[in-house]
């Protein structure tokens, strides 16, 4: 997310993000066997460290300020005592010792912070520890991915210029923290489940901190970039969180996705991270080999939406939503898929909240199991314009694959498609800010589980050059979803499940096409894992 932010670095994020593609969960459910007679769950084992290979490039930063691709998120996961946390219920207390108090107005926002939690060096962890947390992103300089969640706090801007050192409306007093706000923010508890306790005098630089004491269960002990992470248990943690391990060793100099597979098969690491392709690949053979959710390899519904953003600022698709909504019908959602790695992959999709979101509401719009070539022609008859378009996408063997399948599609309803490839690296950058595209490859993975880190952060007006990929500017459609950021409860979700809806079927400024499943393998070793993946949830078997 950004607003009134620079882009740069949204653009790099999300370049290591597709790298990634890994949402970072948080407390779940523990999966151990239940104890058929009482119901419960056994007591995991404890002690023992877990052994875990990547490839350094796939993690950005350690320093909660910076870090932003989903495998440096994982690591830090593991060190982070945050105000609220996500779970399956929804938003709970973690550091914060109950729902922050909310003003009728919904201006400000008021937490108490819980007795007894500590730093990984015995402090204490009181308000200034999130107070800092927060001017961290906002600091001069730094350019935090995360500034975008704190900039309505009052007096946000005067920190980012430089201006101010603190925020008028940051108040720590003792285990008491205030946030004002400049208008209302009805998603702003959901915001800081991005922010980490840290010590309240912690500099803020912009190549990141890594090794410092840390309020979560485990705490980073040493961080050699492009080499290994050393993670080990924080001895006075008193929160709610698993803490089964004794810590972490992290490889990060795992060559490549088959590598890291490679180690985990031979029980050289516990687990790793790789693209779901990489799991699913049928030379492989790991379905057969392991089954899923039984072990050792986790299939589970994820969050990451692939899609294409058809440019409305162009003269191919501007003012013009029949053209639109004849893509939407020709494209091959089935065969798309089938390009990849098949069913266990993902989720097919012609809306653009992930269906695990609340407010989601199932429709159907386009057909997800082949094209309907007769009702995309009706519609594209005499809207084609030029009968040319341009298609921006990764210069991957899959996404290149991908591409192709999109050109032979739409060349059923009389348009021409030239694929232009781009490396990873300069991919999102260009597609946010050049805008010299008709179609684009839109990978989206929501930052949050509220409806305003999809629909606003990819649609509203505000976003264009930045995440708004499509740059679709509507002055009715920015109303409506600016309206529904500003409601709460039940109105809040039923308002976005519709608008969901609605800009899918009649403005359809993107191509839906599937929501990814997250892939988890691990080695002989692990004893649980959790259903949304957790690595302090880790155990290994006694």
């Amino acid at each position: 997310m950004l607003r009134r932010l620079p882009t740069r670095r949204r653009g790099a994020s999300w370049a290591i993000l597709l790298a990634t593609l890994f949402a970072v969960a948080v407390v779940a459910v523990l999966v151990l066997g239940r104890d058929a007679e009482s119901g419960s769950a056994p007591q995991p084992p404890r002690g023992g460290m877990v052994r875990i290979a990547l490839r350094s490039a796939d993690v950005d930063s350690l320093d909660p300020a910076l870090s932003y691709s989903g495998l440096s998120g994982a690591l830090l996961d593991t060190t982070c005592a945050r105000l609220l946390a996500q779970s399956p219920r929804g938003l709970v207390p973690d550091a914060a010792a109950a729902q922050p108090r909310r003003s009728p107005d919904g201006r400000t926002f008021t937490f108490r912070i819980r007795a007894g939690l500590r730093f990984s060096d015995g402090a204490p962890v009181r308000a200034s520890a999130f107070a800092r947390a927060i001017h961290r992103t906002l600091a001069p300089g730094v350019e935090s991915p995360w500034a975008a969640y704190t900039a309505d706090i009052i007096g946000a801007e005067q920190v980012l210029a430089g201006k101010a050192a603190t925020a008028a409306g940051v108040v720590a007093r003792g285990d008491t923290l205030v946030v004002r706000l400049k208008r209302p923010v009805p998603d702003f508890p959901f915001r800081t489940t991005v922010l980490c306790a840290v010590p309240p005098t912690l500099p803020a630089d912009r190549e990141g901190i890594a090794a410092f004491p840390a309020a979560g269960p485990y705490y980073v002990a040493e961080y050699r970039p492009a080499e290994r992470v050393v993670i080990r248990r924080n001895r006075f943690y008193r929160g709610t969180r698993p803490q089964h391990v004794d810590g972490f060793t992290v490889d990060l100099r795992a060559a490549s996705f088959g590598d890291v597979i490679d180690r985990i098969e031979r029980g050289d690491a516990d687990w790793g991270w790789a693209m779901p392709a990489a799991y699913l690949d049928p030379e492989r053979r790991l379905v057969e080999k392991y089954g899923v959710n039984r072990s050792q390899l986790f299939v589970r519904p994820g969050s990451t939406f692939r899609g294409y953003a058809l440019n409305t600022s162009r003269p191919l698709f501007r003012e013009n939503p029949r053209l639109r909504q004849a893509v939407n019908f020709a494209i091959d959602r089935a065969a798309l898929r089938r390009a990849g790695s098949g069913r266990h992959e993902s989720r097919l999709t012609d809306q653009y909240l992930p269906p695990g979101m609340p407010g989601f509401r199932d429709a159907d719009i386009y057909p997800l199991d082949g094209p309907d070539l007769r009702r995309a022609r009706e519609l594209a008859r005499g809207n084609t314009r030029s009968g040319r378009a341009l298609l921006a996408t990764v210069d991957s063997p899959e996404q290149l694959a991908f591409a192709q399948s999109v050109k032979q599609s739409l060349a059923q309803i009389g348009l021409e498609v030239e694929i232009k490839g781009f490396p990873l690296p300069a991919y999102f950058g260009r597609l946010g800010a050049a805008g010299n595209f008709d179609i684009g490859f839109a990978p989206w993975l929501p930052d949050y589980d509220d409806p305003y880190a999809v629909l606003n952060i990819l649609l509203d007006g505000r976003f264009v050059g930045a995440t708004n990929w499509s740059r679709f500017d509507s002055a009715e459609h920015n109303r409506l979803l600016r309206n529904a950021a500003l409601l709460g409860g039940e109105a809040r979700l039923r308002a976005y499940g519709d608008l969901d809806v609605r800009l899918a079927r009649d403005v359809a400024p993107i191509v839906a096409v599937d929501v990814l499943n997250d892939v988890t393998f691990v080695s002989k070793r692990v004893g649980c894992v959790t259903p949304r993946f957790d690595l302090a949830a880790i155990c290994l078997k006694a």
